[in-house]
């Protein structure tokens, strides 16, 4: 079977809009054509600009702006960089006025998602749905997150407007060791929140929970799949790419905030 064609700008540009949906909050504000979001989670998606249009102040003043909007809010301002961005020349803009770059990122496509097989859970292992509060603590308790970025979590997930659904894999002892949550719009399926405790990997724990998360999306109508990952993260790109997915795009985020990262 020939593999499907490249996705071309337009739909790539619908997988980018999925992408800023599934991690919309009620914490934002535009500005002057950015649209700047504030939820103090761990996710820097909720708590990053985007330039969704060029807009008409100059760009250090606009910048300056944007630094004092993020200083109230107690956060760091971090500039989102994509394909998409609307701003020409934006990068190496932000560049000169002092931003540096980090955290290169890979937006990866499943372009045919067929109905996958149920997962191989391991033996002694039990996949679990959970809802908004739980999950977010789930993931925060394996991520390392503290309280208050939990708690965002949650608020994202209890105010979201597109379905999801969260599984965990929990162990005789109810312990949680992987978990994961699906985001679905239309036909578009976004993977978000994989992760694995650090004792339980190899085990292929983070398969199993995308594989199941796949099939619930197919069963809601989902026919294509993207997800989201650091470029230097090899481990879950050689997963990734083992259940069908490709690099679609790139982005990255620029500051001068040393709590960024």
């Amino acid at each position: 079977m020939l593999p499907p064609p490249p996705l071309n700008r337009i739909e790539l540009a619908s997988i980018e809009d999925a992408g800023l949906n599934a991690s919309a909050t009620a914490l934002e504000r535009l500005l002057d054509g950015w649209l700047l979001r504030f939820s103090p989670g761990k996710a820097k998606r909720a708590r990053c600009i985007n330039a969704l249009a060029p807009g008409r102040i100059e760009l250090a003043r606009k910048v300056a702006l944007c630094e004092q909007a993020y200083a109230e809010a107690g956060l760091p301002m971090i500039v989102r960089v994509t394909p998409f961005s609307a701003q020409d020349g934006l990068d190496a803009d932000l560049a000169q006025i002092g931003l540096r770059r980090f955290d290169d990122t890979r937006v990866m496509v499943l372009p045919e998602l067929q109905p996958p097989a149920a997962a191989a859970v391991p033996r002694g292992l039990a996949l679990r749905a959970l809802t908004g509060d739980a999950l977010a603590h789930a993931v925060g308790a394996l991520r390392g997150s503290s309280a208050a970025q939990c708690e965002a979590h949650a608020e994202r997930l209890r105010q979201s407007c597109i379905a999801w659904s969260g599984l965990v894999l929990q162990g005789a002892e109810g312990r949680t060791l992987a978990c994961g949550q699906v985001a679905v719009e239309g036909g578009l399926a976004g993977l978000y929140d994989v992760f694995t405790a650090p004792e339980a990997r190899g085990r292929g724990l983070a398969r199993a929970l995308c594989i199941e998360l796949l099939r619930i999306a197919h069963c809601a109508g989902a026919r294509r799949a993207y997800l989201q990952v650091e470029g230097d993260n090899h481990p879950a790109r050689a997963l990734y790419h083992g259940l069908g997915f490709a690099d679609a795009y790139a982005y990255h985020y620029r500051t001068r905030d040393p709590r960024a990262a």
